[in-house]
């Protein structure tokens, strides 16, 4: 991400690169260490991103999205808003209501964190990016205190939905809301 943002130029198309991560605790840049309540076999990894600590694992979709402000001709605050839209609207489409928390950036669900998100700007560029828990094993959260908040719980899609949905269609169809917010076109999904 880093080595993208900083050799892309005027004419780089930007792009969301999805992924799903072996189990990780990230510390961002304000991460404090006392947020991480309990050593664990799981590693710490310090990011450059914004925010505290949070855990990544498999079934939680991950999205880097590496756009170019400049260019969009949106500030922080906007980037963070369309990205959390494009996640409210993924969980609109499975008929749960998500919700926004003023001052606790994500996704919420009945006051459940279902999604976080952490980005950094560098020359006008993001990158770093959104997090969903699709189906993914919740208990490292109770390792942390999720992006700082002492006691917060987290929630799964796939809790909530009677249907099972894969980590594929998840993805797309979040990818789907993202670029319908950004004005993006789908050019390249691989």
């Amino acid at each position: 991400m880093k080595v993208f943002t900083d050799t892309r130029g005027e004419s780089t198309l930007d792009e969301c690169w999805i992924v799903e991560h072996p189990p990780v605790f990230t510390l961002g840049q304000a991460g404090k260490p006392e947020h991480i309540l309990h050593s664990s076999d799981i590693p710490i990894v310090k990011t450059d991103r914004g925010g505290q600590v949070t855990y990544h694992g498999p079934g939680q979709i991950m999205g880097y999205c590496l756009f170019d402000l400049k260019r969009l001709k949106i500030g922080v605050r906007e980037l963070v808003s369309l990205i959390e839209q494009s996640v409210i609207d993924l969980l609109a489409d499975l008929a749960i209501q998500g919700k926004r928390k003023e001052g606790a950036p994500g996704i919420y669900v009945e006051e459940k964190k279902i999604s976080s998100i952490g980005l950094r700007v560098r020359k006008g560029c993001s990158y770093h990016g959104v997090a969903i828990n699709l189906a993914m094993d919740l208990s490292p959260f109770l390792q942390i205190n999720p992006c700082g908040y002492p006691g917060m719980e987290v929630v799964n899609i796939q809790e909530l939905i009677n249907d099972s949905l894969t980590f594929d269609a998840a993805a797309r169809i979040w990818l789907e809301k993202l670029a319908g917010n950004f004005g993006f076109e789908l050019v390249n999904s691989h």
